[in-house]
């Protein structure tokens, strides 16, 4: 049931009514004020999502949490189906997405307990699928900018007001896992100039991308890696603790955020709600149909078909 006051699924215009989706930790929709909080059922043509999403509503806005790993964190981030929860997400109604992640920091100043909003990625990954396209339906995505700085600038007020302590900008170098670097690694990334560590957001920031929808990042530290001359081994016993400790910020955090959210009325001026504008390359004579019916949701804005949850 959609409270007095909201929007229903379906207004007029890509990215609207804003919706937002909030991927990270379980701890988090654990959230003071969420109102008519339901599991719902997540589906999806690319994959098995991760887990059902949390709906709620804080102040009259609607919002989705994701557990990324699943309840009781089953999956580790190489088995994270990034297509599937994105796709997922975005076939519910959301529009943006804030991603919460726990990270090491690679820079004396970053401590442990900081918070980043992080605007930029190094990916490292390898073997996880990547985007929404290809053959037979080939798009090329700009990710120059790979996060949505309207958001950015709305967890940076939010984080201030409640308390949050937080660096705007910093680049996280996404690595597999599921072990932690080695020190060689841990010092080459530092030489890189990368500020934290981590293994989620990516591809997931970049089929965020490709979804068209917006996509904001918080890294949330935990440790100092092991390049840290007295954190030389990175342990889980010491993730945990703090993990704990960041939870209760990180509630807070979300708590302030999702109502300054409420208020759009047109589609993200930065472009997210419009990304694949000239970008699919395929002939329309030569695109597949199959995987032109799985992109229904991701793409059918653009390829002429209906959006998903559009009137």
């Amino acid at each position: 049931m959609t409270p007095k006051g909201t929007t229903k699924t379906g207004a007029a215009g890509p990215g609207l009514p804003p919706v937002v989706g909030v991927i990270g930790g379980s701890g988090l929709y654990e959230i003071d004020g969420l109102v008519g909080a339901e599991w719902l059922p997540l589906s999806s043509p690319w994959g098995r999502p991760s887990d059902e999403a949390l709906l709620g509503f804080l102040d009259g806005q609607k919002v989705l949490f994701l557990p990324r790993h699943g309840r009781g964190h089953r999956l580790s981030p190489s088995d994270i189906d990034g297509r599937a929860n994105i796709d997922a997400l975005k076939r519910a109604g959301v529009t943006e997405i804030v991603s919460l992640s726990a990270c090491g920091s690679l820079k004396e100043p970053l401590a442990p307990g900081t918070f980043v909003i992080v605007d930029q990625f190094i990916d490292r990954t390898s073997g996880r699928a990547g985007s929404f396209f290809g053959e037979g339906c080939v798009a090329h995505v700009g990710f120059g900018h790979p996060v949505c700085g309207r958001l950015g600038d709305a967890i940076e007020a939010a984080a201030g007001e409640a308390g949050v302590p937080v660096v705007r900008g910093g680049t996280y170098l996404v690595m597999e896992g599921p072990q932690f670097s080695t020190l060689a690694e841990s010092n080459l990334y530092r030489s890189w100039g990368c500020d934290v560590i981590g293994m989620t957001n990516l591809p997931e920031a970049k089929l965020a991308r490709e979804a068209e929808l917006c996509y904001a990042s918080v890294a949330m530290i935990t440790d100092y890696d092991c390049w840290h001359p007295d954190h030389d081994h990175v342990s889980v016993e010491t993730i945990v603790k703090v993990l704990h400790e960041n939870a209760a910020k990180a509630r807070a955090l979300v708590r302030a955020l999702v109502p300054k959210l409420r208020e759009r009325t047109e589609r993200c001026h930065r472009g997210c709600h419009t990304a694949l504008d000239g970008t699919i390359i395929t002939a329309p004579a030569a695109r597949d149909p199959e995987r032109l019916a799985k992109l229904d949701a991701i793409a059918g804005r653009v390829l002429g078909g209906r959006p998903v949850g559009s009137p």
